[in-house]
C-alpha cells in the first residue's frame, strides 16, 4: 500500500509546480503527518523534493541532482530519454504525445549531467522515420511545459501565407495529428481560441507570465477541419457521394449536403498535393479551387490521357 501510495504521490508532484500539504492529502485520502512521513520517504530515494514557504506550505518537485537509484541507473535514464525523443518524432505512431508528457516529466527530474549527454547523443542521430513535419523534441518539451505550468507562451509564427507574426498566447493542449504538432491556445491579442503548427514556431523565451486556466476550448477545435486551416492551399470539394462513404482522415472536414453528395474541405502546402489528395476521394467531383489547383488537375488528367493505347493521336 505504501509503494501505491508513494507513486501516486509522486505523480502528483510531476502534473503541477506546487501543492500544498493538505491538498495532497486530500487527494490521497491521508493525514497530513502522513503526508509528510511520504515526502521524506520519496527523499530518501533520491527524488528533489522542496519544501515551499508560506501561510499554508506546501512541496514542489525540483530538478534533482541524484537520479532515484531504485528506478533507473544512468545508462538506463539516457537510453529513456533518448527513446522518448525519438518517439515523440513519430518513429512509432501512436504514442506520439504520450512520449512528449513522459519526456517532460523525466527532463524535469534528471541531473545535469544526463541531459547533457542526451542532448549530444540525439543531436548527433539522425532517426529514420515516416514522412511528416519535424519539430525539435526540446520545442515540444517546452511547449508542453508551459501547457502544464500555465506560462504564457510567446513565439514568432509563420502563417500559411508565409507572413511572419509575434503572438502571445496562454497555452492550452500540445495535439499530434497526422503526422503534424499543433498548439491549442488562447490568442491574447485576438481575444478567441487558436490552433498554431509548431513546425512555424518559433518560442521566445522567457515566456510570459503565470494566467488562470480557461474554460476548455470548443471539442472541435483541433479535429474538424484543422488540415484545411492550416495549409497554404485549400479548396471546397462537391463529391458526389454519400459522406460516410468518404475516407478520409479524421482532421478532414466533411460536410453532409444530401444522401448522395457532400462537401470535403481539403488542404495541401502545394496545388499537386493538393490535386493528389481530391484524387484519392475515389469518387466523382466538382471543385472550387485556386487557378494553381486547376492546372494542376489538368495536368494530371492530360498525362493520364495519353497512357491510353486506344486514343488517337494528335
Amino acid at each position: 500500500m505504501t509503494a501505491s501510495r508513494l507513486l501516486m504521490l509522486l505523480s502528483l508532484l510531476q502534473t503541477r509546480p506546487e501543492w500544498s500539504g493538505s491538498e495532497l492529502a486530500q487527494r490521497l485520502e491521508v493525514s497530513p503527518r502522513t503526508i509528510r512521513y511520504d515526502i521524506d520517504k520519496l527523499r530518501s530515494l533520491g527524488y528533489p523534493i522542496q519544501a515551499t514557504m508560506g501561510a499554508i506550505g506546501g512541496y514542489r518537485l525540483g530538478a534533482g541532482g541524484a537520479l532515484p537509484p531504485l528506478l533507473l541507473d544512468d545508462e538506463e535514464a539516457v537510453a529513456v530519454a533518448v527513446g522518448l525523443r525519438t518517439a515523440a518524432g513519430g518513429a512509432v505512431t501512436g504514442i506520439e504525445e504520450t512520449s512528449v508528457r513522459a519526456l517532460v516529466k523525466l527532463e524535469q527530474v534528471l541531473p545535469s549531467r544526463l541531459r547533457n549527454r542526451v542532448n549530444a547523443l540525439y543531436s548527433h542521430t539522425t532517426p529514420i522515420t515516416a514522412a511528416g513535419v519535424p519539430v525539435d523534441a526540446e520545442t515540444l518539451t517546452t511547449i508542453s511545459a508551459a501547457c502544464r505550468d500555465h506560462h504564457r507562451l510567446r513565439f514568432d509564427y509563420r502563417t500559411h501565407a508565409g507572413d511572419d507574426q509575434v503572438r502571445d498566447t496562454e497555452p492550452y493542449r500540445l495535439v499530434h495529428m497526422n503526422r503534424r504538432w499543433y498548439l491549442v491556445a488562447w490568442d491574447v491579442h485576438r481575444q478567441d481560441w487558436r490552433t498554431f503548427r509548431a513546425d512555424r514556431m518559433t518560442l521566445r523565451i522567457p515566456h510570459g507570465p503565470r494566467f488562470t486556466p480557461r474554460d476548455s476550448p470548443p471539442p472541435d477545435l483541433v479535429p474538424r477541419g484543422v488540415d484545411t486551416a492550416l495549409f497554404r492551399y485549400r479548396a471546397q470539394v462537391t463529391v458526389h457521394a454519400p459522406a460516410d462513404s468518404i475516407k478520409v482522415p479524421s482532421a478532414v472536414q466533411v460536410d453532409p449536403v444530401d444522401n448522395d453528395t457532400c462537401i470535403v474541405h481539403a488542404g495541401a502546402d502545394t496545388p499537386y498535393q493538393l490535386a493528389l489528395h481530391i484524387l484519392m476521394l475515389d469518387a466523382d467531383f466538382t471543385v472550387d479551387g485556386s487557378p494553381e489547383l486547376l492546372e494542376e488537375l489538368r495536368k494530371i488528367s492530360t498525362r493520364c490521357a495519353a497512357t491510353d493505347p486506344t486514343r488517337p493521336s494528335p
